[in-house]
């Protein structure tokens, strides 16, 4: 099985103010600035959360065309907009893999297309679903391989918060136990899979001033 480990945590918004307001409040820190995704007309706002994990902020563009497919993350999806206009939250999670396609052969879900992306000077390769939803309702992770050796979160703000916990809830949580093993995540540092009537994820985050901050 190809080595697999956490790269980053997903963050939805309406808007990308949106946001890096909700950063501010929740964790007392200004999320940088990332760029552009013209794939999927989308834009966000990234930083370190220590190690080789990093947290994205991410939104529509409201000055790019329409992308001509579905956008990831279920972003054109009406209930998830009507939850993100409430406010941002936790919406999915990704795991680096030093061989994509492998671990997608080997997944016991199916976590999408691996589709070629390019954000600036960046290249990777992503599992994105073709209808753009989100595996297992953002419990199970999309996959990403990023591309010539590329480690941009070692470029990206280190502004103080770690992660404590990743916490996914499911109805049937042996279940999705058995999926993340298939992918090698289950050993993720920090994740915590438990029982619940319905599929949520809930991120811990230690804060620069000491204390945790659950998103």
């Amino acid at each position: 099985m190809p080595s697999c480990e956490l790269d980053h945590i997903v963050i939805g918004a309406a808007t990308l103010e949106d946001g890096v307001r909700f950063i501010r409040e929740m964790l007392g820190v200004d999320i940088p600035p990332g760029g552009k995704h013209p794939l999927m007309s989308t834009h966000n706002h990234l930083m370190s959360l220590g190690d080789s994990a990093f947290l994205e902020v991410i939104s529509l563009d409201p000055d790019a065309p329409p992308p001509g497919r579905p956008r990831w993350f279920d972003l054109d999806d009406p209930q998830m907009r009507a939850r993100l206009a409430q406010k941002p939250r936790v919406i999915t999670w990704v795991i680096r893999s030093s061989d994509i396609a492998a671990t997608v052969h080997g997944a016991a879900y199916p976590p999408g297309e691996i589709t070629p992306v390019q954000r600036d000077a960046l290249s990777w390769r992503l599992t994105i679903p073709g209808d753009g939803h989100i595996p297992g309702d953002g419990v199970l992770p999309h996959v990403i391989q990023w591309d010539h050796g590329a480690r941009p979160w070692e470029r990206m703000a280190d502004l103080g918060c770690r992660l404590d916990a990743l916490v996914l809830s499911h109805p049937d949580p042996a279940g999705i136990e058995a999926r993340l093993h298939s992918i090698g995540a289950d050993e993720v540092a920090g994740l915590h899979v438990k029982t619940a009537d319905a599929p949520s994820l809930q991120l811990r985050i230690l804060t620069p001033s000491g204390t945790t901050a659950t998103l």
